[in-house]
């Protein structure tokens, strides 16, 4: 909505030069009243406030003529209002920020109005008033429903400093050497305030995702330094503050943006928003982040087409951002993008930033229109430091300490060649030039001759540690207070408010909302035109080569028990081994989704075999549906019925060892490997090519489901369940025990609660297993 008219200019320069460029606006306590030593710091740290309306743009900030930011009036998606609030404050009591809003609308109406010619505010005029209370109410209205969908507390801010951060692993040794302790980082140092996007630059291998893994905590063995957030050490309560968005993106490629952002809100956002609030909250970031058009299309992968690199590199970001984080890492948000979508990326970081966020990324080579965007930056080279400060004032920093490039280049650029080592086409500084000429070298560009990466290095590193102490002892680097960021008392009431929430949803929501994920993501997979294909081709070939088989005579009993049996391995082994790949497949969403606890285990366990279950058990109904047929095999309901249960049984007894053997391994090759092993055993065991197993090894055809599923099938179809026949008749159809050799199968209690146990015994062992899996293993 345009505005009515525009604000005096002085109200502007009032508002800059009251609020530094690093301030961080935040709401009063919700508990408590306002004390007067409260209302008199206010007073004099906080001459005006500026109420935000905002859609798409945050770029609202321009340069006074003085050189200060001051707010800047656009005719955009965003409205802007100057409100002096020192009347607000001590005359009124503010217990909650929905108060705060509230008064701040009655301030509105009661204190301002707007022109829309002469620039000036006038506080008499009764038309002028009128005109602006009725344009107000229009914008009040917009910003209520705003406040009413959004349902975001405001920001935490937090600080971040680190200093002398180091990080080792050990690297194993032969059999003749021992083990050795590698240093990955040595002694990194540094700060980001909030509202600021730090990038950490540097080479590959140079220890950029480290530094960032330190950072926000996702490791934590083997480092020493000092990490502090607002002056404290990592603790639990900061796991909701930090969001991480992984360097690949770690999506359901057959999920549409909307559906994969709602989930994640239904699953990750506090129980105290309804559900049509969690739903409006992702719509809200889908809207922030410029995915409208895109938000009914799925996101694709490797194999399938969707949205593009850039939009699925903001519904990662997405995911984060819902949880309103204090902190957002980012491990190379624009690597494999072009420049102009990853400059989008950056930009948006911005936009976040802005609102009080405190932002780290690492970054591999930005274009120079890039690399300025940051606001600090830190170069890596081989897990030192070899700069840390504006990306602007790089340039001059290298060319003050002798490293100039001799051809023009992207400061990018430059800067990777000199954390190389690479000094090509770059004056040498004096030091090492001297240092060679000293030994003789009369021509530094002679190969061998002049310094080795390994000497450019060192040079950068103690370069870069003699002005740090610089600037130390010139009170330069100063680390910013806690008291800079705001008042204390709402900083506190921030944390402790949010952090007696309870996040996440509970069980049984958690497990509705698996379940329908599940359902819409695997049925692609599931039901494929491939799959349907195999299951059809197979049961039409069996039904061709058993047509209308003989089941009078004992050679046609023979044929007809070995197409059971084939029934009773087909619909065990085909399950099994898709469902070995479940687990292995999605490990990464997993451990993705189980660090940052958005489920429970057993939630994401059940509803992921329930949700199998109604797509797993379409095909064998058309596979029973033309082999019985075909074959004819006994027409009676109850045995086709009690047939196609028996199948069922079958298959979810082998899915759960497929699950557990899955999850034992984690790695493909591993589990087809072992699953290969076990289905031999379990076939051979199954009593149709022996009968007569030594005692030592026959307790393996308790456990095998062939051996069960194909009793059963025997069982239904040459069992006595019809006293209407001649005895002839009866005699023949009472024979089946002749065709096991003997070996009588009985009601069928046994092998039924045989394959129950197997069921429910396999999918224990694979939750057994996904619980000692490491859910925090970088990825």
């Amino acid at each position: 909505m345009e505005m009515k008219g525009e604000l005096k200019m002085e109200s502007f320069v009032e508002f800059a030069e009251n609020i530094g460029p690093d301030s961080v606006l935040l709401p009063l306590p919700r508990n408590g009243k306002t004390t007067s030593s409260q209302t008199q710091h206010s007073r004099d740290n906080i001459h005006s406030i500026s109420v935000q309306k905002r859609h798409r743009s945050f770029d609202l900030i321009r340069e006074s003529p003085s050189g200060k930011s001051i707010p800047r009036l656009t005719k955009s998606f965003s409205d802007h209002f100057i409100i002096n609030i020192d009347k607000i404050i001590t005359n009124v009591n503010v217990r909650s920020f929905e108060e705060t809003r509230s008064i701040l609308s009655t301030a509105l109406s009661n204190e301002m109005s707007l022109t829309g010619n002469n620039n000036r505010v006038h506080d008499s005029s009764q038309k002028d008033n009128e005109m602006y209370k009725s344009s107000m109410v229009e914008i009040e209205d917009l910003d209520s429903c705003n406040w009413r969908k959004l349902h975001m507390e405001p920001t935490l801010p937090i600080y971040l400093k680190f200093e002398d951060v180091k990080y080792k692993v050990v690297v194993k040794g032969s059999e003749k050497e021992s083990n050795r302790d590698k240093c990955i980082l040595h002694g990194i140092s540094g700060a980001v305030n909030p509202g600021e996007v730090l990038a950490l630059m540097g080479p590959s291998g140079g220890g950029k995702t480290t530094l960032l893994n330190l950072l926000s905590g996702r490791v934590r063995n083997n480092s020493s330094g000092t990490i502090t957030y607002n002056d404290k050490p990592y603790n639990k309560s900061l796991k909701r503050r930090i969001g991480f968005v992984l360097q690949d993106d770690i999506v359901f490629p057959h999920l549409t943006v909307k559906e994969t952002l709602t989930y994640a809100a239904l699953l990750r956002l506090p129980t105290s928003l309804t559900k049509d609030q969690k739903k409006e909250r992702a719509m809200y970031v889908i809207g922030e982040l410029g995915l409208e058009r895109c938000q009914n299309t799925i996101i694709g992968g490797a194999f399938v087409r969707g949205i593009s690199g850039g939009e699925r590199k903001r519904v990662c970001i997405g995911n984060e951002i819902l949880l309103n984080p204090s902190l957002l890492f980012l491990d190379e948000p624009t690597s494999g993008l072009d420049s102009t979508t990853a400059l989008q990326i950056v930009q948006m970081l911005h936009n976040i930033a802005k609102v009080g966020k405190t932002v780290v990324a690492t970054i591999h080579q930005p274009s120079s229109r890039l690399f300025t965007k940051f606001d600090n930056l830190i170069l890596l080279g081989k897990g030192s430091t070899l700069y840390f400060g504006k990306p602007s004032e790089a340039m001059p920093y290298f060319s003050s300490i002798g490293c100039s490039p001799h051809i023009a280049l992207n400061p990018a650029e430059f800067l990777i060649d000199l954390a190389n080592g690479n000094i090509k086409d770059t004056s040498v500084p004096s030091k090492l030039e001297d240092k060679f000429l000293a030994v003789g070298c009369q021509n530094l560009e002679t190969n061998g001759c002049g310094p080795s990466p390994g000497d450019v290095h060192e040079y950068l590193v103690g370069a870069h540690e003699a002005r740090i102490a610089n600037m130390k002892t010139t009170k330069h680097w100063k680390p910013l207070l806690i008291n800079e960021l705001g008042d204390n008392e709402s900083i506190q009431s921030l944390a402790n408010v949010s952090s007696s929430r309870e996040w996440g949803a509970p069980w049984w929501e958690q497990f509705s909302v698996l379940f329908k994920r599940g359902i819409k993501e695997r049925r692609h997979e599931n039901l494929s035109s491939v799959r349907v294909i195999q299951v059809i081709c197979t049961a039409v070939i069996v039904g061709l080569l058993w047509w209308h088989s003989d089941s009078s005579s004992p050679s046609g009993h023979h044929d007809q028990a070995r197409l059971l049996f084939f029934i009773s391995v087909f619909w065990a082994f085909f399950p099994l081994f898709t469902a070995i790949f479940t687990f292995p497949q999605e490990r990464a969403m997993l451990v993705k989704e189980r660090s940052v606890d958005m489920y429970k285990l057993s939630a994401y366990l059940v509803a992921r075999n329930t949700s199998d279950l109604p797509l797993d058990l379409i095909l064998p109904i058309f596979f029973l549906l033309i082999v019985y047929f075909m074959v004819g095999l006994k027409y009676s309901f109850l045995a086709f019925s009690f047939t196609l249960l028996t199948i069922f049984l079958s298959i979810v007894a082998s899915q759960g060892l497929g699950l557990a053997i899955g999850a034992a391994f984690m790695e493909v090759k591993k589990a087809t490997t072992f699953a290969s092993i076990t289905v031999m055993a379990f076939m051979l065991s199954g009593g149709f090519f022996i009968q007569n197993v030594p005692s030592f090894i026959s307790w393996i055809r308790y456990i095998s489901f062939n051996y069960h599923t194909y009793r059963l099938l025997i069982k239904i179809q040459y069992s006595c369940i019809s006293t209407s026949l001649s005895s002839r008749e009866s005699s023949s159809s009472c024979d089946y025990p002749n065709i096991i050799n003997g070996e009588r199968v009985g009601s069928g209690g046994t092998e039924v609660g045989a394959m129950l146990l197997m069921i429910i015994g396999y999918r224990i062992l694979a939750y057994l297993f996904l619980r000692r899996m490491k859910l925090r293993t970088i990825l």
